[in-house]
């Protein structure tokens, strides 16, 4: 018996599945199975259905995955369930950047996506992201939906005739369109010249290949091979786990003199961060102010800076500097997709995790597309990404540094403590500095009377504590941040 679509099949009792930031994700074959994905995709697709069916002409959705363990099998049983259940299905044949199928949707006047994809989370994780017909992540209220229609279906969805499933490479729709974006000409003239060489970190993932099927020029990649552990780190695009690109970078910067950059890419590609020609990491606290000042300066664009609450006090500097509004959300690209959506003109959204989307595009985080653009930019003034993020700093008079630190909790019994003393005894003072505002947008966010910043958050796809911290030197980073991590590990009293 095949327990994945037998109608006569009775449902075991299972923990309730969560929609977190950006999608349902957990450990292989404990919480994320076949059996559930079988439940929950069906589900899924009724529900974008039912959002968006309206306002496309088709009854496709698209599904499509990662480089991770059994991708390609997870990929192929929400396939299958989906078809049963009496929709048309568009299975990615290769894998692909999250971005892609989002695209791939919009293109295609697709009801949405289904992707299987743990984005940065540890190898052992997988997961499963909706993507809504617009091209971006469903909003809260549609992963809620399903949530609750999950929690009312006893036997699995099937359809008296089930619908067609095709198979698609994304990859080159989502090329094209890209290379209608960028100045890419103007980037491979810098390459071919000798006065440009691009390093590429893809962390075993879903970008593999990408940037040099975008450009068409040299790219030196690094771990663009399948990996399902990821070399044994998460695939995020953090200092600590891109050692290797930042060392390729400074050496090839230091024998060549040419201008050097390396851009690395989670391991779905919807995230970025960057490597100057010193192998310094940049992340996108730093490239995103980049982004603002070229699209504004350089393309003489306009729209609204939308940011979110962990977002760089520089971005909104230098929004002010290009008489730019800016909007503020909660950390989770869906919220900036949200607002994409609600307003007319937007020049870019951006998450300080590496997730950031333009208005020159759809409303969806896309790493490679953030690259180009970096690669533009450089291009364009000739300087360092570093060089240019000085500049930004003295025009606005704002110096800034930032860290992050994560502290994985021993479960919910911790959580809750914490958040109990974060509501009924928030910090009036850290370190001699006293606290001007306290925010709950999102997590707990203490600004301090020297202008530095702290917030405290809980993740919502794993049990991890985010501390974030942005001041006017990283040595006050790091003493604000090892003095949160005190308190939050029980061994100092605030």
């Amino acid at each position: 018996m095949n327990c994945v679509t037998d109608p006569g099949y009775v449902r075991p009792l299972l923990q309730p599945i969560q929609f977190g930031t950006d999608g349902w994700r957990g450990i292989i074959a404990q919480e994320f199975t076949f059996e559930r994905l079988a439940w929950v995709a069906p589900i899924a697709a009724q529900i974008l259905e039912r959002v968006y069916g309206a306002s496309v002409p088709t009854r496709t959705v698209i599904v499509g995955y990662d480089r991770r363990f059994l991708s390609e099998d997870f990929a192929q049983a929400v396939a299958v369930a989906v078809q049963q259940a009496g929709y048309d299905v568009l299975l990615s044949d290769t894998y692909a950047p999250t971005p892609a199928l989002s695209w791939a949707v919009k293109h295609r006047e697709a009801l949405g996506a289904l992707v299987i994809t743990a984005s940065h989370n540890p190898g052992t994780y997988s997961g499963l992201k909706v993507k809504g017909a617009f091209g971006g992540s469903v909003p809260e209220e549609v992963t809620q939906l399903i949530q609750a229609e999950l929690a009312t279906i006893t036997v699995p969805i099937q359809a008296a005739v089930p619908g067609r499933l095709e198979f698609f490479n994304p990859w080159p729709e989502y090329c094209e369109v890209l290379r209608t974006k960028v100045k890419v000409s103007q980037i491979c003239r810098a390459v071919e010249s000798g006065k440009l060489a691009i390093f590429v970190d893809a962390m075993h993932g879903a970008t593999g290949s990408g940037m040099a099927q975008v450009l068409g020029c040299e790219v030196h990649e690094l771990r663009g091979d399948r990996d399902p552990l990821f070399g044994g780190s998460p695939p995020e695009p953090l200092a600590k786990y891109i050692g290797g690109l930042m060392e390729a970078v400074r050496r090839h910067r230091e024998k060549t003199g040419a201008l050097t950059v390396g851009v690395v890419f989670d391991g779905d590609g919807d995230r970025i961060a960057a490597v100057d020609g010193n192998g310094k990491y940049l992340s996108s606290q730093i490239l995103i102010p980049i982004l603002i000042d070229h699209f504004a300066a350089n393309r003489g664009l306009r729209g609204e800076v939308i940011k979110t609450v962990s977002g760089s006090d520089l971005m909104p500097r230098v929004a002010q500097m290009h008489h730019l509004p800016v909007f503020e959300t909660p950390i989770g690209y869906k919220y900036i997709a949200d607002r994409m959506l609600q307003v007319d003109s937007v020049l870019l959204g951006g998450e300080e995790s590496g997730g950031i989307g333009f208005g020159t595009h759809i409303p969806e985080r896309d790493g490679l597309l953030s690259a180009l653009y970096l690669l533009e930019a450089i291009a364009e003034r000739e300087a360092d990404l570093s060089e240019l993020f000085a500049q930004l700093q003295d025009k606005t008079q704002y110096y800034c540094h930032y860290d992050r630190i994560d502290l994985h909790l021993s479960g919910d019994e911790a959580k809750d403590q914490l958040i109990h003393q974060l509501e009924h005894q928030p910090f009036s003072e850290i370190l001699g500095q006293s606290v001007q505002d306290v925010s709950k947008a999102d997590g707990f966010k203490f600004r301090l009377a020297d202008q530095s910043w702290l917030l405290v958050r809980f993740s919502g796809t794993e049990p991890v504590l985010r501390l974030y911290c942005e001041a006017a030197t990283l040595e006050r980073v790091h003493e604000i941040l090892n003095w949160a991590k005190a308190w939050a590990l029980g061994t100092d009293t605030p």
